[in-house]
């Protein structure tokens, strides 16, 4: 393993990404699409090595001036991402959609929203990133449609349409009363009734996102014949969202009422039975085998907001078989800076049963920003980059949200009028919604800091873009845009932050996180040394047990700037929320 190891690293730092370069390619013969197929299987897996991006495409660049983000935009941005140092990038929905959930409530899983483009747009999107060695991963929607999908419409038509058990209908417990006490996720029940045939449907999310039935094989082989559909347009992988609530129990047993209430205003229940039921894994295994059907290494990240390590390691399933890349929601969730906490659950992950690869992230569309949920309030753009070495020094495959190199920061609709989620229009004022965290990427001074040139685009641009936006930080060295491109050229210079093995360091330090990167081979090895404190700290290591001779690192990235007189290991000290980065042997 350790030789074909090399051999795949080598051939990646050649630019053997999508397909062999021409000087490969003049050294043998072409392989027939059966035979290359076979060898990708046998190579190290792109996405093993890729950082990822994901973009909200309604707030990433409008190219039309209607104030909406769409694919023409992210293509014209491909640049910009090349040079970050991205791999793949991940965008949320762009499916036809009566946008009552911005996306994720699909009426139609094969075509692009006119919104956002087209399908030639898409093509292009695409072959454009392609040439630039970026993948595209598309988002999936299994769960739920909208309400205003041919599916569903038919299947409310009548009791006896063919298509009444692609969803979940069942009689009321009582007239006027709902066939148990299951909850949507955005507040009350999670049954709606339908007069036309006076049977209620199941929804676990909004009223107008009917959840399909799992159960059904007719379902199963449309959704699994959507996904062939974005294969073969050339996406490289699928983000499934939600995919731990694709079952309910057919018994409708009532869930478990717990202590107080939600934001909603109703009790606050254990989804006990709507919630990662065992049935899921045999559809992602299902799901699994349809993306290995396709050439270049597709990929399956999963969204499964799983209580604990144990229950994450599931999703890649006993033979490996199900999701390569499980969206760890325990590491982004830590919400504090926290040696022990991090400490922790890394350890915990980096041995999971399943021995699959960690995939860590700290922000997305359905979280506040990381520059406000880990910063004091006074030091955030020195904990911004912390955060920024922690996500991409650990051994995982790392997802970026658009704007966090930059310095992004969650900005909150002040007034419930200016609401366009519709979670903070059902839970204001104690639920906002999700809007402070989509707001539009700041490229740049200009109008709306050069997302559009509509008079209005569809959420507000932060005052911060003034300070925080791309071209202001490209031409500072010590902004947070500047660190991440260093970090990111780091990863790809170093390959025992590629791929080398993960060893904690100082594992009773409860204030310095710190590991070592150990290359394979005879190379060298990366010590990095994370001060989650608001006070430096002094730190010493002995690393002979790591098989490490030197007593002094190399500095290859820190800030606050440590110089190389204060890197012996027996002694040095890291300032407040700083960041060490070094070469050892």
């Amino acid at each position: 393993m350790l030789n074909r190891a090399k051999f795949i690293f080598s051939a990646i730092t050649i630019g053997l990404c999508f397909s062999a370069s021409p000087g490969w390619a003049q050294q043998a013969p072409p392989l027939s699409s059966k035979a290359e197929h076979a060898l990708q299987k046998t190579q190290d897996p792109w996405w093993k090595h890729a950082v990822i991006y994901e973009i909200y495409p309604r707030s990433f660049q409008d190219s039309n001036g209607d104030g909406v983000g769409d694919l023409n935009g992210i293509t014209s941005r491909l640049d910009y991402l090349r040079d970050l140092g991205i791999d793949a990038i991940w965008i949320s929905p762009m499916y036809p959609s009566p946008l009552v959930d911005f996306g994720y409530d699909v009426s139609d899983y094969t075509a692009i929203d006119p919104l956002y483009g087209t399908l030639t747009d898409f093509n292009r999107l695409v072959s454009e990133g392609k040439k630039r060695n970026i993948r595209v991963i598309m988002d999936f929607v299994p769960n739920h449609t909208s309400d205003q999908h041919p599916w569903f419409k038919e299947s409310r038509s009548s009791r006896t349409n063919p298509k009444r058990d692609w969803y979940i209908w069942r009689d009321g417990k009582e007239p006027g009363q709902p066939p148990n006490n299951w909850q949507s996720w955005f507040g009350h029940s999670a049954w709606q009734l339908d007069p036309a045939t006076n049977q209620y449907y199941y929804h676990h999310f909004y009223t107008e996102q009917p959840d399909l039935n799992w159960r059904n094989p007719e379902v199963r082989k449309a959704m699994y014949d959507a996904l062939r559909f974005w294969f073969k347009r050339g996406a490289a992988g699928f983000r499934l969202d939600a995919v731990s609530r694709l079952f309910e129990d057919p018994n409708l047993h009532d869930d478990p009422i717990l202590p107080g209430k939600n934001a909603y205003g109703d009790p606050n229940i254990s989804h006990k039975y709507t919630d990662n039921l065992p049935e899921v894994h045999e559809v992602l295994r299902e799901m699994r085998r349809a993306a290995e059907e396709f050439p270049g290494n597709p990929v399956l990240i999963s969204e499964a907001d799983e209580p604990n390590i144990a229950e994450l390691t599931k999703m890649y399933g006993r033979r490996n078989d199900e999701i390569q890349l499980p969206m760890d929601f325990q590491i982004a969730d830590v919400n504090k800076l926290s040696a022990p906490d991090f400490r922790r659950l890394l350890n915990e992950i980096d041995r999971n049963a399943a021995g699959g690869q960690p995939h860590y992230f700290f922000s997305n569309h359905d979280q506040p920003r990381q520059w406000d949920r880990y910063g004091d309030g006074v030091h955030n753009d020195q904990i911004a980059k912390l955060m920024a070495a922690l996500l991409l020094t650990t051994r995982a495959t790392p997802l970026m949200y658009y704007g966090e190199e930059i310095g992004m920061r969650t900005t909150d609709p002040v007034r419930k009028e200016d609401v366009q989620d519709p979670i903070g229009k059902i839970g204001w004022p104690q639920e906002k919604g999700r809007d402070g965290e989509r707001t539009p990427m700041q490229w740049d001074t200009s109008k709306d800091a050069g997302f559009s040139t509509a008079d209005r685009p569809w959420l507000p641009v932060p005052p911060s873009s003034a300070e925080y936006n791309v071209k202001a930080e490209s031409q500072d060295p010590n902004s947070i845009l500047s660190f991440y491109k260093r970090l990111l050229r780091l990863r790809r210079s170093e390959p025992a932050l590629r791929d080398g093995k993960y060893l904690p360091l100082d594992q009773d330090n409860q204030y310095v996180l710190s590991f070592l990167r150990k290359a394979h081979g005879k190379g060298d090895s990366i010590l990095v040394v994370l001060n989650m404190s608001a006070e430096p700290r002094t730190i010493k290591f002995a690393l002979d047990a790591q098989g490490v001779r030197e007593s002094s690192a190399r500095p290859l990235l820190s800030v606050p700037k440590i110089g190389p007189e204060e890197t012996v290991l027996t002694h040095f000290t890291v300032p407040a929320f700083g960041v060490f980065i070094g070469s050892v042997r």
